[in-house]
């Protein structure tokens, strides 16, 4: 391997962010061309995660490593939300220690590359292209850091709404509800300001019905006439009791 190789390969492992996946895309625009790329694979420099992204090779990557790529090297819009946003801002503690779904959200035309979608993770990845927030609603998020990287999720406010957008399919009710017990602290200016740019009916009912459920004084500072709640019945849980207030079915030991 010439001395060019071996100082941009040093610079390579001097300078990326540990723990991070490496797009071809984005190495290319360093300079690495691919047939650079695939001799440093072949010198054990880097390793494949299949087709267009690449790991240092003593380094460990993980599906954060990966979105973080997406994020910062592709631009992609994805997020971190629903459950997995909760679960890492430590507000879902009593569910599984460990990982076994991460919910990720986009808006429609998004999509995952192909490499990100095979790769084998070690859970399931849950991808969410929706537009369940209005165009111009671009609130609700911060950053979460491990190690070296730091990747986009959603806050409190905007993670508990789209974990409600999976109920009862991918979230079933009685958790979701459960989860909602750790929100007694969100902040009611963000949440109606979600809550009128959300654009599921289906979420924003339950979403009330289960911080009023709770009793959470946040919600007495809620201006609900701006939230439009649509009409008609929205039957959530098959076999449940109606919710009047709402017009939502629940389950029927919720309301015993």
């Amino acid at each position: 391997m010439s001395s060019y190789s071996i100082s941009k390969i040093n610079y390579l492992v001097t300078n990326a962010t540990k723990g991070g996946v490496l797009t071809a895309e984005y190495l290319r625009g360093l300079g690495f061309s691919y047939e650079l790329l695939r001799r440093y694979e072949k010198s054990a420099w880097l390793d494949s995660l299949g087709y267009g992204a690449f790991k240092l090779h003593n380094d460990t990557v993980d599906w954060m490593g990966g979105l973080w790529a997406l994020q910062v090297q592709a631009k992609k819009d994805i997020h971190v939300g629903g459950k997995t946003a909760l679960e890492l801002k430590g507000l879902a503690h009593y569910v599984k220690q460990r990982q076994t779904k991460v919910y990720l959200f986009a808006p429609p035309k998004e999509t995952l590359p192909l490499w990100f979608k095979r790769h084998n993770w070690g859970l399931v990845l849950k991808f969410s292209p929706v537009k369940l927030f209005t165009s111009n609603i671009d609130q609700g998020f911060s950053q979460h850091q491990k190690g070296e990287l730091s990747i986009r999720i959603s806050s409190p406010e905007r993670a508990a709404l789209e974990m409600l957008y999976h109920v009862p399919h991918e979230q079933t009710f009685d958790e979701a509800l459960l989860i909602m017990e750790n929100l007694a602290s969100l902040r009611p200016s963000l949440v109606q300001k979600l809550l009128e740019g959300c654009n599921s009916i289906k979420v924003k009912r339950l979403f009330l019905y289960g911080a009023e459920k709770h009793g959470y004084p946040w919600v007495k500072r809620l201006a609900l006439t701006k939230v439009s709640l649509g009409s008609g019945k929205r039957v959530i849980v098959d076999g449940g009791i109606l919710d009047k207030k709402y017009q939502i079915t629940v389950p029927r030991e919720v309301e015993q």
